[in-house]
């Protein structure tokens, strides 16, 4: 399988060296860092080159890297069942930089290139109807960025007296307390199996 995937990534690599950077086999799967400018293309290459016949868009999701200059890799996954084989395409882009959507080569991106907007703010230039999919109407930021607050800037809930769900800033009704999992021999009732050992050694001291 690997000698395989690697002479497919050579392949690859030689017939689109106008947007593939570098190209790996790890996990069983074929990896290409590409850029973004040419992702559409290299998209339908994948999909109709009888070479590879990538013709299953499996998913499309977003890694923040929070401190680095080009933020987010978006990473394309790819599965041909013909070669039964696997591949991923990351590309690097940074915070204001726009995504060309894949929409036109595999309608089933549609969802896919909302979904990684909604979670990211990643926007994707083309796409027929961005908007959020998963968050409400009117949520505010991305919560799968690094710097969104655990708990969120609003939160929902059902007003019994006005009869409707309302929103509210979130407000704290105490601070978040440590949550600390007591070791046996710091007086928890129970012991787990295994700390016998370590609560003989504790008493022995």
């Amino acid at each position: 399988m690997s000698d395989a995937l690697n002479e497919l990534g050579g392949y690859i690599e030689a017939k689109r060296t106008d947007c593939v950077l570098a190209w790996d086999v790890s996990q069983g799967e074929l990896n290409l860092d590409v850029t973004p400018s040419n992702i559409t293309g290299l998209v339908e290459f994948l999909k109709t080159d009888p070479t590879c016949q990538f013709s299953s868009l499996v998913d499309i999701t977003a890694v923040d890297y929070a401190g680095r200059a080009k933020r987010f890799d978006v990473v394309y996954h790819f599965l041909s069942m013909y070669q039964n084989h696997r591949i991923r395409l990351r590309v690097s882009i940074r915070e204001d930089q726009m995504m060309p959507s894949v929409v036109a080569v595999h309608p089933s991106a549609n969802w896919f290139e909302r979904e990684v907007f909604d979670m990211f703010g990643i926007l994707f230039s083309g796409h027929p109807d961005l908007r959020r999919i998963l968050t409400d109407y009117g949520f505010r930021g991305y919560p799968l960025r690094k710097d969104f607050p655990t708990t969120g800037y609003t939160e929902v809930r059902y007003d019994e007296a006005q009869k409707r769900v309302i929103y509210e800033p979130v407000s704290l009704v105490q601070e978040y307390r440590q949550f600390d999992f007591m070791s046996p021999w710091e007086g928890a009732e129970y012991i787990l199996p295994g700390d016998e050992k370590k609560t003989d050694k504790a008493e022995a001291k």
